[in-house]
């Protein structure tokens, strides 16, 4: 994991990054203090990115990647924010070949085994817990059981359409390119559970989906997320833009956009930060995320059954009539309840988010900067004083954009001596 704050206001975006990374090995997994994760994604135009999330992509390094593009851009600029954005995305999603496809095909192999694993486990647990209760099962329920879950995985992903960029072919064409490796998926995950033709073919499905579609609920491992941030060559005001990438079959990428963010003469400020957020949730709301969970699912609980309590202790009311009064109540309780989360919405952001946001619309480059260097500083000290794992630390990486510098370091480490390589500078500036 990782903390990373993006601060924006008209006149430039200041953009922060911890140094910690988590390497993840087949048993174990090691954090490590020192990667770099915040990149100018153009040595000429005024565009940065940050990566959070897994610090590899396709066994490739986020780094690697972001400096082939560099590269192949050169000199090239675009209007907008957005163009460069999509000139990103677009470096991964056509065949490049840092991805050849007998890498595709390890991770095609690997992506449908751990899915095919999450479903064998969870027909597993629920047989297991029926044999606790009932000390024995049929071969009827266990049928039903595998049933009933597959089907459920498999409607879960066919209600969903394919993301925009890849076509409804796409899902067929990976079957059928597949058919083989996913036949023999099935066979080794499932073993003697009871699976005939209609579970086979809707586990094919789901292996085709499986890699154009992001269904709510089904959260993968090992997700990247990247954060582009600048001006376009006509872009007045600084804009950003983010997106979670998972992974390239049949040379077809998945990916989603997660947060667009464009200031203009409405929206003259924001604070977006990205993985661990909950510290910049404190600072800005003065309320923990998770303490409000809690509160609202307390809350819900009370409202409901306090409604029902309620009515069983009222008496001359028939059965009906007092599932009727609770019905009732209970929606009464919703109503009272969903228009008190929207008044302390309203109080926190009059009282702590918008004041705050205020601020940020006037702060200069060099206060942007200290800003998004302090919450990333928070987030990574509530980590070493608490048990939780200090999977946000090491040095902290600051920049800012504006459209008159371009991208200026404040802050950023070298795992070299800067004296001792002259000819590295010499070599990155020899053009610029």
């Amino acid at each position: 994991m990782t903390a990373e704050i993006a601060i924006i206001n008209k006149e430039a975006i200041a953009l922060a990054s911890d140094s910690a990374v988590t390497m993840i090995g087949k048993e174990n997994q090691k954090i490590f203090t020192s990667a770099n994760k915040l990149f100018t994604l153009s040595k000429y135009h005024p565009v940065g990115i940050m990566i959070y999330g897994s610090a590899i992509f396709m066994d490739v390094f986020w780094e690697t990647i972001i400096k082939v593009f560099r590269n192949n851009l050169n000199r090239k600029k675009f209007n907008t924010l957005k163009e460069y954005a999509n000139a990103f995305i677009e470096l991964l999603d056509n065949g490049n070949p840092l991805f050849p496809d007998s890498l595709q095909d390890d991770y095609f192999h690997a992506s449908i085994h751990a899915y095919f694993e999450l479903i064998k486990n969870a027909i597993i647990k629920k047989v297991e817990s029926i044999i606790n209760e009932e000390h024995e099962i049929t071969k009827q329920t266990t049928k039903k059981i595998v049933s009933d879950i597959i089907k459920g995985h498999y409607e879960k992903w066919e209600k969903v359409d394919n993301i925009p960029s890849i076509p409804k072919s796409f899902n067929k064409n990976v079957i059928e390119k597949y058919e083989k490796t996913i036949a023999k998926e099935i066979k080794e995950v499932f073993e003697e559970l009871p699976i005939s033709k209609v579970h086979i073919n809707q586990l094919k499905e789901i292996a085709g989906n499986l890699f154009s579609k992001f269904p709510e609920g089904i959260e993968k491992g090992g997700i990247s997320g990247a954060v582009i941030a600048g001006f376009g060559e006509k872009d007045i005001f600084p804009s950003l833009e983010s997106f979670h990438l998972e992974g390239i079959v049949y040379n077809k990428l998945k990916y989603k956009n997660h947060i667009s963010q464009k200031i203009d003469f409405q929206t003259t400020a924001s604070l977006i930060p990205f993985a661990q957020s909950e510290m910049v949730a404190i600072f800005m709301e003065d309320v923990d995320p998770s303490y409000r969970d809690v509160e609202e699912s307390y809350l819900s609980k009370i409202f409901s059954e306090y409604a029902v309590i309620i009515v069983d202790n009222i008496k001359g009311y028939t059965v009906e009539e007092k599932k009727k009064l609770k019905g009732k109540l209970v929606g009464i309780g919703m109503e009272i309840l969903k228009d008190l989360g929207k008044k302390l919405a309203n109080y926190i952001e009059e009282t702590y988010s918008s004041p705050v946001t205020t601020v940020i619309s006037m702060l200069p480059k060099d206060e942007l900067a200290a800003m998004a260097e302090s919450l990333v500083n928070l987030t990574s000290f509530k980590r070493k004083v608490t048990m939780e794992s200090e999977t946000v630390g090491g040095p902290i990486d600051v920049a800012v954009i504006s459209k008159g510098d371009g991208f200026i370091w404040i802050k950023r480490k070298h795992y070299f001596e800067a004296e001792l390589n002259a000819q590295f500078f010499a070599n990155y500036y020899k053009e610029a």
